[in-house]
């Protein structure tokens, strides 16, 4: 007989919708058994591409994830998003709440929408949020939108998650943009000039692009120690380089990211910001891209679960150790200091490490 959470991965595989929401639910609170419900969720994930759209406050990101989902299930394909809202420092969960924010699709089941608390990481997202977009890959999700907070340059996270970034920035931004050039900029792979009908767009637009030429191989804009490798692109600023002087090592192409203006409340502008989504995704599996990030991507979850493991372990010394008022008091009594503190909560695991290294040594195996 199977166990409660293998029914509820078997009916998230079968396109249960209630399944994926309870699944979600599931990691977001970290709830008992949640660990291997998503480690059996990777070998049924790789599939949808994932999308990040983030931006200042009040550069219609929420609008224009709407118009992006509704054109979307116009070409038939199936979306999942999520919204990510600041954490009340209070209760930790999402400040809005599971609210309805898509205009255009409610009642579409085949748009299923899901806010999510930053739960106060730095990057505004949480690592249970990387866990729900596997759930959503597995679900069977064609296209994953995350839309973040949009607190500035701690959105840099939404890198580790989002295979194509867009980022938005409103019209008339001038100072903003030369404040966010070392931060949240640098992670575009499509600038998004919102509200484009607005006066101050085409300022806009123009500054953006001679922040990237300025950029060219300092890290932003493309340059090489940015999100991409620097390129050339047309006129509008848009595309791959594809001259003959491109890098033949990735391919051929280098990316540069093009500027999309669009006017969400009105549609306009949505079906360029899909081709260039569409280019970026392309370019990622052309170049090889796509697999390097994969790489880093695993790579930091690994390190993610290993610091919250030892986390744990040493939260358990410290209990066993008479909690953290006792152990702060002693400090504050002279009788000790934070680094002995330390250091005595740490010796268990570090002789339990040498223990084990000492068993994988030939000839050294305990009998």
């Amino acid at each position: 007989m199977s166990t409660p959470d293998e029914q509820l991965l078997e009916e998230l595989l079968s396109g249960k919708h209630r399944a994926l929401a309870r699944t979600i639910s599931k990691i977001e609170n970290r709830a008992p058994g949640y660990r291997d419900l998503v480690s059996k969720l990777y070998a049924h994930t790789g599939e949808a591409d994932v999308i990040g759209i983030t931006g200042s406050p009040g550069a219609g990101k929420s609008t224009l994830v709407d118009k992006l989902a509704e054109t979307y299930r116009e070409r038939g394909e199936t979306v999942g998003i999520i919204a990510i809202d600041p954490s009340s420092p209070f209760t930790g969960g999402a400040v809005l709440g599971d609210r309805i924010r898509m205009a255009s699709t409610v009642g579409d089941m085949d748009v299923f929408v899901r806010s999510m608390s930053a739960r106060g990481t730095l990057g505004g997202l949480s690592t249970a949020t990387a866990d729900a977009v596997k759930a959503m890959d597995a679900f069977g999700k064609d296209k994953i939108i995350i839309e973040t907070v949009g607190a500035g340059q701690n959105e840099i996270d939404i890198v580790r998650t989002a295979d194509t970034v867009g980022v938005l920035v409103p019209p008339g931004s001038g100072d903003e943009i030369q404040t966010l050039k070392a931060g949240i900029l640098e992670i575009a792979d499509v600038f998004v000039v919102n509200k484009a009908d607005r006066p101050g767009a085409d300022r806009t637009v123009k500054e953006l692009r001679e922040m990237i030429d300025l950029g060219e191989g300092s890290g932003f804009g493309g340059g090489g120690g940015g999100h991409h490798g620097p390129a050339d692109t047309d006129a509008a600023g848009h595309g791959a380089d594809k001259s003959a002087d491109a890098d033949e090592s990735d391919g051929g192409t280098n990316w540069r990211p093009p500027i999309v203006e669009t006017v969400a409340t009105k549609g306009e502008g949505i079906d360029d910001l899909l081709a260039e989504f569409q280019s970026h995704q392309t370019y990622l599996e052309e170049s090889g891209e796509r697999a390097e990030n994969e790489r880093q991507r695993y790579a930091e979850e690994i390190r993610t679960l290993l610091r919250e493991d030892v986390n744990s372990l040493l939260e358990d010394e410290l209990r066993r150790a008479g909690g953290i008022e006792a152990v702060a008091e002693a400090v504050r009594t002279g009788e000790t200091d934070p680094y002995v503190i330390a250091d005595e909560l740490l010796e268990p695991v570090e002789d339990c490490l040498e223990r084990l290294e000492t068993e994988r040594v030939p000839g050294n195996q305990s009998r």
